[in-house]
């Protein structure tokens, strides 16, 4: 591999850490370390949530997508891009009067604080709930890493791992959320460049070699060069919608997303970061896009064995190599931008909602943070050890996460701002159908003729609806002996 590109990896390597290191440097109270005491200017948080949200799936999966099917892997990105738009224009700052108006840095905490008669209930499922689907979710991140690392710099998967997963320890531990925020914008800014640079130099290659996308797509199949997929009627339906499901685990269910808006210091802050999320994801989706079209241009007829390493491929072949190590280092950036915010949930789950909340614990500010650094070790660990030893499991259980998470808490955020007459029992309900629906559902042939996202979402919505009416809440705005939360008159 070029000496270069070597270098160019290290160099980055050392940058993020240093960034973790010069954060750590600061006092920080658990608030701080969880949740960067609203002190995070709104466009860096955007591009944290963009960089948090988007893992090397975009950068490789997508692309290889579309590689592979063409004109119709177009819905995938309106679905999640819509999904993304709604949030931040609808949901971001409503996060952020919650958060401020209940005290909370978590999303368990806040349904807990919302349903506080049942709230240690609502805690403990919700955060068992999200510590099962990130812990392994977290392992396959690494797990991609080390895969990323021996593709470009031929380093085994195994060291690879461990190198990536000693970062995200380290890069977590030292500044908690605030250096994790900081070194996502950095790496957001890594991927975005590497999505919009690759399909430009493409097309000016394509341009070239006087060749025709157009021409590529109908040569290469049927059905790749129709916005459809080439099917009609209901199966035609069933694509669209499909690959449209994506949106649904985009409302608020997502907790290492939420905690962006729940970060936000005032509503200037968010205006400022909704405009920098939908221009970055409009680019980043419309640049993995073109990747995809290019490449099926550039290499019609020429076999991959793995679509997914398309990307890459096409850095190395179409760039000079101090260039390319810049942009392979941006999927590098991708994955360990998403790896460290999902071991920060886990740790916040298991600092702040069970220590803090669930168990009661009276602790000071500095046992909590210990507890939270002590948790970022001991997860982290836990995720290199999933990430060695289950590889097939890890990748299984990354397909039921956007469901098992985001289209089961999604309702429960959904259906707690906008209907008044939501209760606690109708709040365990979404959680315990939505993750009995997305383990059924994915589990069947049924998962093939409709997704999960989609299913999860309205199974958890319908059945937190019915119980909330079979169930309602009563009146009472006392804070309960068991759990010392405020139950709110939501009747």
């Amino acid at each position: 591999m070029n000496t270069i590109i070597t270098v160019e990896f290290i160099l980055y390597c050392f940058f993020v850490l240093g960034v973790g290191y010069l954060f750590s440097r600061k006092e920080m109270d658990h608030a701080s370390f969880l949740l960067g005491g609203k002190k995070i200017p709104g466009w860096v948080l955007a591009f944290s949530e963009r960089a948090t949200g988007e893992s090397a799936w975009l950068l490789l999966g997508y692309t290889g997508f579309v590689f592979a099917t063409g004109l119709s892997g177009v819905w995938v990105a309106v679905g999640i891009t819509l999904g993304i738009v709604f949030a931040w224009l609808f949901l971001a700052k409503r996060f952020m009067k919650e958060a401020e108006e209940h005290q909370i840095m978590t999303l368990p905490g806040y349904l807990a604080k919302r349903f506080g008669s049942h709230g240690k209930i609502i805690l403990w499922m919700s955060t068992i709930l999200i510590v099962s689907f990130m812990m392994f979710y977290f392992g396959a991140q690494i797990a991609g890493a080390g895969k990323t690392l021996f593709t470009v710099l031929n380093i085994n998967p195994t060291t690879g791992a461990i190198l990536s997963v000693a970062i995200v320890i380290v890069l977590s531990y030292l500044g908690g959320f605030t250096s994790v925020v900081w070194t996502d914008m950095i790496q957001s800014l890594m991927m975005l460049a590497t999505l919009v640079i690759l399909p430009i130099v493409a097309l000016f290659h394509i341009q070239a070699a006087d060749l025709s996308i157009s021409e590529a797509l109908a040569s290469a199949g049927p059905a790749m060069d129709s916005w459809t997929g080439g099917v009609t009627g209901f199966a035609l339906g069933l694509l669209l919608f499909n690959n449209f499901a994506w949106f649904f685990g985009f409302l608020g269910g997502q907790p290492q997303l939420s905690a962006r808006f729940m970060a936000l210091k005032n509503e200037k802050e968010a205006k400022t970061a909704s405009r920098v999320a939908i221009i970055w994801t409009i680019l980043a989706y419309g640049g993995a896009f073109m990747i995809g079209l290019t490449a099926l241009t550039l290499y019609q007829g020429q076999g991959f064995a793995d679509v997914e390493t398309i990307l890459p491929f096409m850095v190395l072949d179409l760039l000079p190599p101090w260039i390319a190590g810049l942009l392979l280092s941006g999927i590098l950036a991708a994955i360990i931008s998403t790896a460290d915010s999902q071991l920060l949930v886990i740790t916040s789950s298991v600092s702040e909602d069970i220590f803090n909340n669930a168990l009661n614990k009276k602790l000071t500010e500095k046992q909590l943070v210990m507890i939270s650094r002590i948790t970022i070790i001991t997860a982290g660990l836990l995720g290199l050890g999933i990430a060695l030893t289950s590889d097939s499991l890890v990748y299984l259980v990354v397909s039921w996460a956007w469901a098992g998470v985001g289209c089961t808490l999604s309702p429960a955020i959904i259906l707690t701002f906008l209907w008044k007459r939501y209760s606690g029992i109708g709040v365990m309900a979404t959680i315990l159908s939505g993750f009995i629906s997305t383990v059924l559902w994915i589990s069947t042939p049924l998962e093939a003729i409709i997704s999960s996202r989609f299913t999860t979402f309205f199974i958890a919505a319908f059945f937190g609806i019915v119980f909330s009416l079979l169930f309602p809440a009563k009146e009472n705005s006392k804070v309960t002996e068991d759990t010392g939360m405020t139950t709110e008159s939501i009747s």
